[in-house]
């Protein structure tokens, strides 16, 4: 059946300005990551796209490596695009990186400009798409000058194969350095993608940190993984899901179900009932709230593995709203907990 969206598909979600761009991005947008390779059903992942932009989701997020295997969700996404969104092409912004490892050889990955420009037209092909909207570099990498792999992104800009650039898990200073070389280029950076959660909290250190450079720089930021890789749910405050991240070891390790992080997940879990939210919604609205120090985050990025998960999570946007004595409530229990995987070494 073709697919027709809502009528009013934009009154479902507020849209936050990226920066001191021109462009917005959905409070919540979809992440990709999980749950669009070709082990799960293609009819699941397209009931989740559908009902995603019928409630204002606006954008779609990727990666070359996203699967499994790698690969496969771009190219689920391509057919996607090509059977439901095509005609809705000019009101999506679709996303892709490329940083972590794509094919053999000292060329399939980290951030040279052989790499990023080769995996960027390897994603184009397999989205069939002729630009995206926001390409990335996924990770730093020691051992390329900063100089080439932001050329690579201007050049990935100036090709038209790319509206905007991106950057994911830098440091503050890394940040600093990469907007200032994309300024000199000519091709402003956009937006961060940091690991972002109430229990992963890297952006906040440092003086400055990594928002107030953001905000200093002009750049908007998109936090992924802000329920924590599932921890800040309700799902495992009983046990572990036989068909959970923990059990099937996708990016979630069983040690990080202590007792000492299970107790603070409780504790949020009760805050989040007084607030009449889930736990994951207070998570989210958590992660968009107005910062004390920086600037506020543009959107936070979340997956999704069925059509109701996908509507509990975009409720969070009903009630962003916090008062300084539930910042200060949640304070004590949101502390950093040494879960970012991404962190660099």
């Amino acid at each position: 059946m073709t697919f027709e969206a809502a009528g009013n598909r934009y009154e479902k979600i507020p849209y936050r300005r990226v920066g001191r761009s021109g462009l917005r991005l959905p409070a919540v947008s979809l992440g990709l990551w999980h749950n669009f390779g070709d082990d799960k059903p293609f009819e699941t992942q397209r009931a989740i796209l559908r009902r995603a932009f019928d409630l204002g989701v606006t954008h779609f997020d990727l990666a070359n490596n996203y699967g499994p295997p790698a690969g496969s969700a771009e190219t689920n996404f391509g057919r996607h695009m090509r059977e439901d969104f095509l005609p809705y092409r000019d009101e999506l912004i679709i996303s892709t990186k490329a940083g972590y490892l794509m094919w053999p050889g000292p060329y399939g990955e980290w951030g040279s400009r052989k790499y990023l420009l080769s995996s960027l037209d390897q994603s184009l092909k397999r989205m069939e798409l002729d630009y995206v909207d926001i390409f990335y570099s996924h990770r730093p990498d020691p051992q390329t000058p900063l100089e080439e792999t932001m050329g690579a992104l201007d050049q990935a800009v100036r090709s038209g194969k790319a509206l905007y650039a991106g950057i994911s898990s830098y440091t503050p200073e890394q940040t600093r350095e990469a907007a200032r070389i994309m300024r000199q280029l000519g091709t402003p950076l956009l937006i961060h993608q940091p690991s972002y959660s109430m229990l992963n909290r890297w952006v906040e250190d440092g003086s400055p940190n990594l928002l107030e450079v953001l905000e200093e720089e002009g750049l908007g930021s998109i936090a992924f993984s802000p329920l924590a890789q599932g921890l800040l749910t309700d799902r495992y405050l009983g046990g572990i899901p036989e068909d959970s991240r923990v059990a099937q070891n996708k990016s979630f390790a069983a040690d990080w179900l202590n007792e000492d992080r299970l107790s603070r997940v409780r504790a949020l879990n009760q805050i989040a009932a007084g607030r009449g939210q889930s736990l994951a919604q207070l998570a989210i609205a958590w992660v968009l709230r107005e910062q004390r120090k920086g600037g506020p985050v543009s959107s936070a990025l979340i997956g999704a593995s069925s059509v109701k998960q996908l509507e509990d999570n975009l409720a969070a946007v009903e009630n962003l709203e916090f008062s300084l004595e539930e910042i200060d409530m949640i304070d004590q229990y949101a502390v950093e907990s040494g879960i970012n995987l991404w962190a660099q070494q």
